[in-house]
């Protein structure tokens, strides 16, 4: 499977999540502040870049996460919306590139890159010997 078949720069998504107490990096460090977490803010810009391209891969055919450069550049109290973009930059045979995005408002909070290769989930799990 050639992702440049199927994917194409421009593709783009957008997610929005309000901010929880169990999104914060309190919940998982005690004595930290309760704002929006680092991790949490990857992972949220990794599931919208899915999204960006989820429509298009065939039936079997998923991404995973191969490469974060991300800069979490504002904190984001609970009880705030958080909005994430990400757009396909580059295409490669097996790897799709996207730059990322997530906004408090009109503040930008995070920016940076993400990109997922593309996979046969069965061939995949029976290469780390897991389920699908």
């Amino acid at each position: 499977m050639d992702a440049r078949d199927i994917i194409k720069p421009g593709m783009r998504a957008e997610r929005l999540l309000t901010v929880t107490p169990e999104l914060t990096v309190q919940h998982f460090v005690p004595g930290m502040p309760a704002v929006y977490g680092t991790p949490l803010m990857i992972l949220e810009m990794e599931i919208t870049c899915g999204d960006a391209i989820a429509g298009c891969l065939p039936p079997g055919f998923v991404t995973v996460g191969t490469e974060v450069d991300v800069r979490h550049l504002a904190a984001t109290p609970v009880g705030h919306q958080v909005r994430t973009t990400a757009m396909v930059t580059r295409v490669y045979r097996k790897v799709i590139r996207f730059e990322v995005e997530a906004f408090d408002g009109d503040r930008k909070i995070g920016d940076g890159r993400h990109a997922r290769g593309l996979v046969n989930l069965a061939d995949f799990s029976k290469r780390v010997g897991v389920g699908p």
